[in-house]
């Protein structure tokens, strides 16, 4: 399998304090990879040293199988986490321009990639007159306006509302379909969950998981019950730890609880609208491999 970005035993200290710590993974040719982890820990440093704005201080990063040059970073397209584009010209300006300057002005995918992104009646518009969501969607476009072979994308879900949020996830899982390699990084695990191939999961400057989802997933077994419920959800029996979040819960079940004792007692409790036995999700994983557990 073709690797299109190779990172090996990366490490990158600031003044004295290491922020990555022996840091390897790949991504094959047309996968959509997940750099997960909470925030602070160490994901744009790496997505820094892979677009060389900073050098690792050991360890080889290799983009389409060398070292980046000015000729292979025509080939990528990036999303800053600090988003930054010019107020005062319109959204079209700013897209044929960017285009430009990766010498792939393109009106017509402009104005594609505006269609599909609910921004056509907005193109004669300046940046500055837009909503922050709606720039947001402007910057993800500008990421990719020239065609670039690997996608990289920081936090491309922050800000977004859930309409928006699915338009860029329809639109990245379209840019994978296409053969694109793509990168996000996001601390929002449950957004990558379903989107991903495979995932490389950092905590405090190290790796903690890297695999595929379905694979890491499978690893914690089916001992996690999903429940959607309306009423006051109290103690279980055979619960070992309850993620509330409204009326959705996510119980993971201490070793031995038989699920079908844990819905005879739910039901007792509140009203069921839901009740899934699976894997657990990808947070859960992420806080029980940090907590030790």
């Amino acid at each position: 399998m073709e690797h299109k970005v190779e990172i090996l035993h990366a490490s990158k200290s600031f003044s004295g304090q290491a922020v990555v710590s022996d840091i390897s993974f790949n991504i094959a040719s047309g996968e959509i990879f997940g750099l997960i982890g909470p925030n602070g820990a160490g994901k744009t440093t790496i997505i820094r040293m892979l677009l060389d704005m900073i050098r690792a201080d050991s360890g080889v990063i290799r983009i389409l199988g060398s070292s980046l040059s000015d000729g292979i970073k025509d080939s990528i397209g990036y999303l800053p986490e600090e988003r930054g584009l010019y107020r005062r010209l319109s959204v079209m300006d700013t897209l044929n321009y960017l285009g430009a300057l990766k010498n792939k002005p393109n009106k017509e995918r402009a104005l594609e990639l505006l269609e599909k992104m609910g921004l056509s009646s907005h193109r004669d518009k300046k940046i500055g007159e837009l909503s922050k969501g709606m720039q947001q969607k402007v910057q993800i476009i500008a990421a990719i306006i020239h065609d670039p072979e690997i996608i990289i994308l920081d936090e491309p879900f922050s800000g977004l509302d859930p309409v928006n949020t699915k338009l860029v996830k329809d639109l990245i899982i379209e840019l994978g379909k296409e053969g694109k390699t793509i990168l996000i990084s996001t601390h929002m695990m449950d957004q990558v969950e379903r989107m991903c191939d495979r995932i490389f999961m950092i905590n405090r400057g190290s790796g903690v998981l890297y695999g595929s989802v379905s694979e890491i997933k499978s690893r914690y077994g089916k001992n996690t019950i999903f429940l959607e419920f309306e009423g006051e959800l109290k103690n279980i029996a055979g619960v070992r730890k309850t993620n509330l979040s409204g009326n959705y819960a996510e119980l993971a079940l201490e070793a031995g609880t038989d699920p079908q004792d844990v819905l005879k007692s739910v039901v007792e409790k509140v009203r069921v609208n839901r009740f899934e036995l699976s894997t657990p999700s990808l947070n859960e994983i992420f806080i029980q491999v940090v907590e030790g557990t």
